[in-house]
């Protein structure tokens, strides 16, 4: 017999995810539903599967689920549309809501105009592990480590534009350095307080943004010397302001959230 899944996709700055309120339809298998759900041509297409869950130490909680089926620690650009997600879909009345994910509780606030939430700033909370990493020979040198819940690690460019992310992203997220892989963030200094980043995702490859890594390409701009403490950064699928607040260290993350469109997955 054949059951129903109702889904919502959206994006928040070209990150795209198919969303799922498992309180009312939950999935048994999501590794592989990610995997199905997301190819581009015989899915819906998509860089994972996040689902929305009910929380016992939080408002509601996320699980997120790469495009290659494995589980993310952590997304900022997925917790941004949950937010929206569940003021519209009448979920919740709150503007700060509390999340719970793998990498600890996170807390949302959100902008809100005609009963529609029009941008969302995320509390990403401390970043941690922040060190120079040398990749060894043939690999580009000044590579910065930070965590923002999940690994990331940020090298900057002269010229973003000449990085052949396709050929190094992989190469890079499988570093021996790295065995439980990690994601790759190329960075690029531009006027007036704007960095111009391009991201591979530890198992989505390239994506359109990456808000866990946005943060910390800002980090790692800051701690050496390249920024200030809040930044905006460019990215493919558009652009996020991040704040890296001097008195309590937290992260702040601030960007959109939209809808792309509602659909029914048949399952049999």
């Amino acid at each position: 017999m054949a059951k129903e899944i109702p889904f919502t996709k959206m994006h928040g700055a070209g990150n795209d995810y198919i969303y799922v309120d498992t309180s009312l339809y939950p999935i048994e298998n999501p590794e592989e539903a990610a995997i199905l759900w997301s190819a581009q041509h015989t899915g819906i297409g998509s860089d994972g599967l996040v689902l929305i869950e009910p929380s016992d130490c939080a408002d509601f909680a996320m699980r997120i689920f790469n495009a290659d089926g494995s589980e993310a620690m952590m997304c900022g650009n997925a917790s941004r549309c949950i937010g929206k997600y569940l003021y519209e879909h009448g979920l919740t009345v709150k503007t700060e809501i509390s999340l719970e994910t793998r990498s600890g509780i996170k807390w949302l606030k959100l902008q809100t105009k005609n009963n529609e939430v029009t941008a969302v700033t995320v509390d990403m909370g401390e970043p941690s592990e922040i060190a120079d990493v040398d990749l060894g020979g043939g690999y580009p040198t000044g590579a910065i480590h930070v965590s923002m819940g999940n690994p990331h690690i940020v090298l900057f460019v002269e010229d973003i534009a000449q990085v052949n992310l396709e050929d190094i992203g992989p190469k890079l997220e499988n570093h021996p350095l790295f065995p439980q892989r990690i994601n790759v963030e190329f960075a690029q200094i531009l006027p007036d307080n704007q960095i111009r980043m391009r991201v591979w995702e530890r198992g989505s490859g390239i994506t359109q943004a990456c808000g866990t890594g946005a943060c910390a390409t800002a980090v790692a701009a800051a701690v050496s010397h390249r920024a200030g403490r809040k930044t905006d950064i460019v990215m493919d699928g558009g652009t996020l302001t991040i704040e890296w607040n001097e008195q309590n260290g937290h992260v702040y993350m601030t960007g959109p959230a939209t809808n792309v469109f509602e659909g029914v997955i048949h399952l049999k």
